[in-house]
């Protein structure tokens, strides 16, 4: 038997998003022991106040697989806090490290279809405005835009969420999500090019704007209907399948992103033939795959992952379609909004 142990939140603002990896890597585990051995025991543990004190809990169990916390704020307070491999799903701003083996794309790269996508439909696009809000995750994410527009060619300028927005074209907006709605509220009244906020890329986040969320893009790490076919794991249906029987919905993106997780981490073990933390390192930094979720790759220097890029959607009469990159793409770009 081996022992698994995810820490997530499970309690305060990060709880839904916290249950969806549970329940999703509890269909992991239920998955695995239907078809392998040896077979996975899971232990979950609250990391909704004290991730420190979640993973002293869960280190005093001796799991041989340590799941880290939905929520990058969560992840980097594991990760300071333990030498132990960590199986990242949750925490897209959390920096890479050999002890880190993450499954999602970088906050720094989120923005970056929306960039392609509008640079492609207006090459000549006349200026970009980039604002951030008051963590570290919008900061990622919007430092990772400024650069892709830089090495693009297309003028930019920065801003905060809560301050005066220069004049610009082309609006990409990054902060915690009451922070995004806020501002989407105040600044969609101007006439935009395109616009993009962070909260986009999530079902219903910005459902109270109404038509105003019409036209808006957003990264999104995972779409059900637009799963890539898996060499690795089973099949998109049949995780959706498995979760809407534990949970009676389907799975959001963070269940998608922690069933991958594990998905990975016992292809891993399969390779390694043990448990041990830096052969298990080893072979996730030599693995190339797909799951369900996104195709696996680690940079073998930095261990950053490079193999899934994030989906780019548009809101396009009322439903979120994929926009970017275009192989996978569900609909044109529209544009201009205005």
């Amino acid at each position: 038997m081996l022992r698994a142990a995810l820490i997530t939140p499970l309690s305060g603002e990060l709880a839904g998003y916290g249950r969806a990896g549970a329940i999703a890597l509890e269909a992991w585990a239920a998955w695995h022991n239907g078809r392998f051995s040896p077979k996975i025991e899971l232990a979950v543990f609250d990391a909704g106040r004290d991730p420190a004190g979640a993973l002293a809990a869960a280190q005093r169990t001796r799991p041989d697989l340590l799941f880290g916390p939905y929520g990058s704020g969560p992840m980097a307070a594991v990760a300071a806090a333990t030498s132990r491999l960590i199986w990242n799903h949750g925490g897209a701003r959390v920096r890479a490290a050999r002890n880190i083996v993450t499954v999602l794309a970088p906050a720094d790269t989120y923005f970056h279809g929306a960039i392609g996508a509008v640079r492609q439909a207006d090459p000549d696009v006349p200026s970009v405005c980039v604002l951030s809000g008051g963590t570290g995750f919008g900061r990622a994410v919007a430092d990772g835009a400024v650069r892709e527009a830089g090495r693009l060619g297309l003028p930019v300028t920065e801003g905060l969420l809560s301050a005066a927005v220069p004049a610009a074209d082309v609006l990409l907006a990054a902060g915690r999500f009451e922070e995004e709605v806020a501002a989407a509220r105040r600044l969609l009244g101007r006439r935009w090019r395109a616009a993009g906020f962070v909260a986009a890329g999530v079902e219903e986040i910005l459902a109270g704007l109404g038509g105003a969320r019409e036209g808006l893009l957003g990264p999104a790490q995972w779409l059900a209907e637009t799963a890539p076919v898996p060499d690795e794991g089973p099949p998109a249906a049949e995780f959706v399948a498995a979760y809407r029987r534990r949970a009676g919905q389907d799975p959001p993106y963070p269940a998608a992103q922690a069933f991958a997780a594990g998905v990975i981490a016992t292809r891993c073990l399969r390779e390694a033939g043990t448990a041990d933390d830096d052969a298990l390192a080893a072979a996730a930094c030599a693995a190339r795959c797909t799951t369900m979720f996104a195709p696996f790759r680690l940079d073998p220097r930095t261990f950053r992952q490079v193999g899934h890029r994030v989906l780019t959607v548009q809101w396009q009469d009322g439903v979120r379609r994929v926009v970017w990159p275009p192989e996978r793409a569900q609909a044109s770009l529209r544009y201009p909004l205005a």
